[in-house]
């Protein structure tokens, strides 16, 4: 029984021993993470650029894309079937409306209306003797009456291959600018080949369409402007001449024309161009750059630059990093509603207001409070007409 006692003891120091080991490693370990996060350097002030809030005239537009269409446009062709004896033009040449583009070989024709001429100047000779024979009662009144119909029909005839010997010429049917021709001399044409595209090119038309929830704002005479790409985005202006009168029922959109000026000849049909159509009075917004706005599930967001205010003593006391000192600059996130969109900006329509700073970039960095430091040297895309570079 002493034995078991005895036992019993060590076994208890043992683990007493044990106990306070563990207690002193514990201990140690707790101070040495406690030193770890009093040296762990505290979060600074984080860098953003920020712009104030300011109010901006709007003019609300319509935006479409368009094609260019000529005025008049065709691909010049024959209607009968010829040699051609001679091209009197050159691709990309200028003409004037009745100039003389191909002829073709009307030997044959020409021979035929002399023919049908000398036929008819003989019922003419013919009419004339009877008419002094039936002025002596020597023929009837039916065979003067033959006559003059003989010689109506004769000069009929004539007429009819006249316009067949004109048809050998074939000419531009209005002024324009020609296209590039695949037709040469001695070439044989067959009734419908084309010869050469025409197109008159000043003025220009331009075709878009728009949703049928925008043909209240739109009317006949109203300015559109246009840009093309292929002029480094140059702006183009003209109106609105024609509103078709129909809904498409498979899209629900209307179509629209415009007139555009092109004195210089440099726009082309089947261009693309992007439409704006000023609609409505200007209005004021309070406008930023869309770079600002934070777009989440729930809403959108900014987030504004204040200066601090003195922390209450129920901050002091709590637990956590003390709050920054009273004038610090922070960030507060605030919801907003945005509106209209024009290039790099974008209309708020109600959460801030005229004179807010906001912050433009950096705010994934930040949250409800953050110390703030502004630094505007590379500031975000702010253009209501941006147009892209090549570099």
């Amino acid at each position: 029984m002493a034995v078991t006692r005895s036992m019993k003891k060590r076994m208890f120091i043992m683990a007493a021993l044990v106990l306070v080991l563990v207690a002193v490693l514990a201990l140690g370990k707790f101070l040495q993470i406690r030193k770890m996060i009093a040296s762990a350097p505290k979060p600074g002030a984080q860098t953003v650029s920020a712009v104030k809030v300011t109010a901006l005239e709007w003019q609300p537009q319509l935006n479409a894309v368009g094609t260019l269409i000529p005025v008049r446009g065709i691909d010049v062709t024959t209607e009968i079937a010829g040699l051609v004896r001679s091209v009197e033009f050159r691709s990309g040449q200028e003409v004037a409306a009745g100039t003389l583009l191909i002829q073709l070989n009307a030997e044959a024709d020409l021979a035929q209306l002399r023919t049908l001429q000398a036929a008819a100047e003989l019922a003419g000779t013919v009419l004339a003797r009877d008419k002094e024979q039936f002025a002596v009662q020597a023929i009837s009144k039916a065979q003067l009456d033959a006559d003059e119909a003989d010689l109506k029909a004769k000069r009929a005839t004539v007429d009819q291959q006249v316009a067949n010997v004109a048809k050998r010429a074939i000419r531009a049917p209005f002024a324009g600018r020609l296209g590039i021709t695949a037709v040469h001399s001695g070439q044989y044409l067959n009734p419908g080949d084309k010869i050469v595209p025409l197109q008159t090119l000043d003025p220009i038309y331009v075709d878009f369409s728009l949703p049928q929830k925008e043909v209240g704002g739109l009317a006949s005479g109203q300015l559109i402007t246009m840009t093309i790409d292929a002029f480094n985005n140059q702006s183009f202006s003209g109106k609105i001449t024609a509103i078709n009168p129909r809904v498409d029922p498979s899209t629900r959109t209307v179509q629209v024309q415009a007139t555009v000026p092109n004195k210089n000849r440099a726009l082309l049909p089947g261009m693309f161009a992007n439409m704006a159509i000023d609609v409505g009075a200007k209005q004021r917004y309070l406008t930023l750059p869309q770079t600002a706005i934070t777009y989440n599930p729930y809403g959108s967001t900014v987030f504004l630059i204040k200066p601090a205010e003195a922390p209450k003593e129920a901050q002091k006391e709590a637990k956590g990093p003390p709050p920054p000192p009273a004038g610090t600059l922070v960030a507060q996130q605030v919801f907003v509603t945005t509106g209209l969109t024009r290039g790099d900006q974008v209309a708020i329509l109600s959460g801030i207001k005229e004179g807010d700073q906001v912050v433009t970039s950096g705010q994934i960095k930040l949250k409800n409070g953050a110390p703030v430091v502004i630094d505007n040297k590379v500031e975000p895309a702010n253009n209501p007409a941006p147009r892209p570079q090549e570099k």
